[in-house]
């Protein structure tokens, strides 16, 4: 139930593992999010360090330092930032960076911000520089200089603002400039998630969603959750719907499979298109080296859909491998599949002449 927002830019289709949120992922998070760092599910040092920051900022009667959070989508990044403004007792301000295209926009948010508001600004990194280097200033002193007129007569007028806690979230901390990073008191790198962790995010989701599942219905469903509370809160809702139609309601291990079978989730959190391009990789190129550009259509997909919805995911389960060479297959994608690796010959060669995936 931890989760954000907003992420990287999708695929045409809509995926049932995919973990940016749609309008209805959206409409369902309001009411299964956590409301406090007590019922926060998993990220125990991000939670631990946050709840010292946040306390120690109540203790001072000031406001909480900045903090930047970190991680893929999905995680918890919106929730968390929530989260910040409970526990502060103050309002709280949601925007992206996309939305901020000019410096102006960025000063006609911070002069309406209240004393001890919490701005919430989601994919910092894409924020346009302008309003970047405006928010430098803003970050430490408090303050913003407008400009007024233009051309030589332009005259800038300093406007204070009162204090605030801005809370940045990135899927790409790396393409946040050094000065922007350095301004935040706290950054929190938010982790995938155990299995464990997203059963009991299962079980209390199942609670708020007045679903019956035992423990190895939400041990099934979490474990094609691919480490992300949004894709296990999805699943849960695909599950609860096969099992009100095919069964009684009630949510066990094989109404989870079954279920997930219907909608081509396997055990290892794998769709359609994550096995599309290992199947090719496989059968048609022998596991690889291959192009990125000739995989892409082998599986009839874009190669930035190949390149940025399928293969995170396949590199970090490590069933798939980047070399200068190409794409490659590890032992683990030919095993998921159930297939037998080619044979090697002396110096490397495979059956049929093709050179070994490792080289000799």
């Amino acid at each position: 139930m931890n989760w954000d927002d907003t992420g990287a830019d999708d695929a045409t289709d809509p995926r049932l593992v995919d973990s940016v949120a749609d309008g209805e992922d959206q409409a369902v998070e309001a009411a299964l999010r956590p409301k406090d760092l007590e019922e926060f599910v998993g990220q125990e040092k991000v939670r631990e360090q946050l709840d010292l920051v946040l306390r120690a900022a109540r203790a001072r009667g000031a406001t909480a330092d900045h903090v930047l959070l970190s991680g893929a989508p999905g995680l918890g990044k919106t929730t968390l930032s929530m989260i910040i403004a409970a526990e502060m007792g103050a309002p709280i301000r949601i925007t992206s960076g996309p939305a901020i295209q000019h410096a102006g926009d960025l000063a006609a948010i911070l002069s309406s911000l209240q004393e001890g508001e919490v701005l919430f600004l989601d994919e910092i990194h894409r924020m346009s520089r302008p309003a970047e280097e405006m928010l430098y200033m803003a970050m430490e002193d408090f303050r913003v200089d407008v400009i007024v007129g233009k051309g030589p007569g332009a005259t800038a007028i300093p406007l204070e603002l009162p204090p605030f806690t801005l809370v940045g979230a990135t899927t790409r901390a790396g393409l946040l400039p050094p000065p922007l990073r350095d301004r935040f008191g706290f950054t929190g790198h938010m982790e995938f998630y155990e299995p464990a962790e997203l059963e009991r995010v299962v079980h209390r989701s199942a609670r708020l969603l007045d679903v019956e599942i035992d423990p190895a219905g939400a041990a099934e469903i979490a474990g094609r959750s691919r480490g992300t509370p949004r894709i296990a809160n999805r699943l849960l809702r695909r599950v609860r719907d096969y099992a009100q139609v095919k069964a009684d309601g009630a949510i066990t291990r094989e109404i989870a499979a079954a279920a997930l079978g219907v909608y081509e989730v396997d055990s290892r959190g794998l769709d359609r298109l994550d096995r599309a391009v290992l199947q090719a990789l496989l059968k048609l190129f022998g596991g690889g080296p291959v192009g990125l550009s000739t995989l892409a259509v082998a599986v009839g997909e874009e190669r930035e859909t190949v390149e940025e919805v399928a293969e995170p995911f396949l590199v970090r389960e490590g069933l798939l491998a980047r070399t200068p060479r190409g794409r490659i297959a590890t032992p683990a994608a030919w095993a998921h599949l159930g297939l037998v690796p080619p044979q090697q010959g002396p110096g490397g060669a495979q059956r049929g002449g093709q050179q070994g995936l490792f080289g000799p």
